[in-house]
């Protein structure tokens, strides 16, 4: 499962709710979705962690994981799928929100390493 996951995290400005609205919105997009109920895609918050893999206090960040298949083509194109849905649900808080939203990375991760 190592090569097969994707974190997203906002940066220090971003709350709680704002992890939780960014979720569900990756939640509806429609690509994922369908991963979603085909079983082939997991999405979930988990608790942030450094380096060491020691917490970060309440931070949390959300990981996309692919279950089944390893092919690196489709890692790939589920990265720009999961950016664009993130930049995305980013304009659509400018629209809704005030101020800007929080600074967004989405990168594929070694959770065993």
């Amino acid at each position: 499962m190592a090569d097969r996951v994707i974190r997203v995290r906002l940066d220090e400005t971003a709350t709680e709710s704002d992890v939780g609205a960014l979720r569900k919105w990756l939640e509806r997009e429609q690509r994922l979705d369908e991963k979603v109920r085909a079983g082939e895609l997991r999405i979930h918050e988990r608790r942030r962690t450094d380096e060491s893999g020691a917490p970060m206090g309440i931070a949390m960040e959300i990981i996309v994981a692919m279950i089944g298949g390893s092919a690196s083509v489709a890692l790939n194109q589920l990265v720009v799928q999961v950016a664009h849905a993130v930049e995305a649900w980013r304009e659509n808080h400018r629209e809704v929100e005030d101020g800007d939203p929080p600074e967004a990375s989405v990168d594929p991760v070694d959770l065993d390493g």
